[in-house]
This record gives C-alpha cells, sequence and structure tokens, in this order.
C-alpha cells in the first residue's frame, strides 16, 4: 500500500512494531487487550518544515530505517499498523 508514498512537508511515516505478545511471567496478551505499539520504523520522511519568516527548509533529522518512539496518542492510522506522525509527535530514536 505505500510501496510509493511521499510524506508531505514534516511528516513522517511509521511502521509500528509489534509490541510482545505474551508478559514475561510466560502470560499470553489476548489481541483485544493489547495497546497499540508506540515504537516503529521509518518508512518515508517528508522534506521538512518550512520557516514562517525566512522562507527556508528545516530538513527532518530521520532516515528510512530509523527506530522512532512517538506519543500513545500521535500521528494519523494509516492502514493497519501505518502511522503519519509530524516530527514534533516524534520524542526519539531508538539506539540500539
Amino acid at each position: 500500500m505505500f510501496e510509493k508514498f511521499k510524506p508531505y512537508g514534516d511528516r513522517v511515516l511509521v511502521k509500528r512494531l509489534e509490541e510482545q505478545e505474551k508478559t514475561t511471567g510466560g502470560i499470553f496478551i489476548p489481541e483485544a487487550a493489547k495497546e497499540k505499539a508506540q515504537q516503529g520504523a521509518v518508512v518515508a520522511v517528508g522534506t521538512g518544515r518550512i520557516d514562517s519568516t525566512t522562507g527556508k527548509i528545516h530538513q527532518i533529522p530521520l532516515k528510512i530505517g530509523d527506530v522512532v518512539y512517538f506519543g500513545k496518542y500521535a500521528g494519523t492510522d494509516a492502514g493497519r499498523d501505518h502511522l503519519i506522525v509530524r516530527e514534533d509527535e516524534i520524542l526519539g530514536i531508538v539506539e540500539k
């Protein structure tokens, strides 16, 4: 669905990463009780935010493949496992 999708402006297309299906104690969590993941891999990045005073474009410091953490209610759902978020809704990059 998103093979050729280019986010506009300061938006980023993120593919949610799956949460663990069982707890550390070995209990499996049913699908209905799971919360949506707050981590995702960057799939596509927009051109950046336009500065209203100077008109210059501030590029987004993310690249495809970065794993990011975002707020629980951030972005707009785009399909089952994709999310379109603004740059300022991304809380940080998850380093391995």
